[in-house]
């Protein structure tokens, strides 16, 4: 057995390597987190063919080791990701504040619809975002038809509507997936038959989402950490990215994120989060177990 596979970070080594993690991501990684961030590093020494950390640390603060850092980055945060996951959010997304966007936007003659997904992980919850939308514009179409040329075939965004969809994420090689755009069918447990006929093509045992579809979604790598992040959104999706966040980095997350919402846009976190007790910028809707938070604007 190789020196690196018995590899046991001492307490000094595990400090400098959750200091470097959180000055990099804004993640603390608790004791909790010790065994997983063991295996990680294990693994990146092994690929590496490095026998200790001291040097890998040195590689990862390097100037040269900033594909490195990337890669144990893309390691110790990637997230799980699928299609059409916590139903209730997604119905309170799609029957309340899509319909409500949508009629303030017509009211307007903005036909600019424009949401983030932060954190998008392999892709799911960014078309899971796209086939909503679709939907909605369809539904919403059927009552406020807008005067077009006929056409034989309907597309999914009706002129003049436009939307824009920005999927952002740390993890290279989850936006690599992401683009793509196939899935397997283990992926698919929450995508309804009808969806699958009209957003996705079967080839073989895979889907592989419709053109149309993916023209919706733009990926790109984002880092939450930084300060230049994307502006002017109706809808922003960033859902458990603050689970492993300290308070302070929270607050902060939170205040990036409502500027980069329009006035009266609206933010999606996790199930398992809540902006309580972080902020008063942010007003929250509750229905049917489904939970949103819309921006407030401060009086001048």
């Amino acid at each position: 057995m190789s020196l690196t596979a018995q590899l046991e970070l001492s307490g000094a080594e595990l400090k400098l390597l959750q200091s470097l993690l959180f000055q990099e991501c804004g993640v603390y990684y608790d004791e909790s987190c010790i065994p997983f961030l063991q295996e990680r590093v294990r693994g990146r020494l092994q690929t590496r063919g490095l026998e200790d950390f001291y040097n890998y640390y040195r590689l990862l603060t390097s100037a040269e080791g900033k594909q490195e850092l990337a890669a144990l980055l893309e390691n110790v945060t990637l997230r799980e990701s699928g299609f059409f996951h916590n139903k209730p959010q997604l119905e309170l997304f799609q029957k309340v504040i899509l319909e409500e966007l949508l009629r303030r936007k017509h009211s307007r003659r903005d036909w600019t619809l424009k949401a983030w997904s932060a954190g998008c992980s392999t892709g799911q919850e960014a078309f899971t975002m796209a086939i909503q939308i679709a939907d909605a514009l369809a539904y919403y179409y059927l009552s406020n038809p807008l005067p077009q040329e006929p056409s034989r075939v309907k597309p999914l965004v009706p002129p003049p509507w436009r939307v824009e969809i920005l999927a952002s994420d740390i993890s290279y090689s989850a936006l690599q997936t992401a683009q793509a755009g196939v899935y397997l069918e283990k992926h698919m447990a929450g995508v309804e038959y009808t969806h699958r006929l009209r957003y996705f093509d079967k080839v073989g045992e895979r889907y592989a989402v419709r053109q149309a579809l993916k023209d919706l979604v733009q990926f790109d790598l984002h880092n939450l950490k930084t300060e230049f992040l994307p502006q002017h959104n109706d809808i922003i999706f960033c859902r458990n990215a603050m689970m492993r966040l300290d308070q302070e980095e929270k607050t902060r997350l939170i205040d990036k994120l409502y500027r980069c919402l329009n006035p009266g846009g609206y933010l999606f976190v996790g199930q398992a989060e809540s902006l309580f007790g972080l902020t008063d910028k942010f007003r929250m809707i509750h229905q049917n177990n489904g939970t949103a938070y819309q921006r407030i604007e401060k009086p001048m």
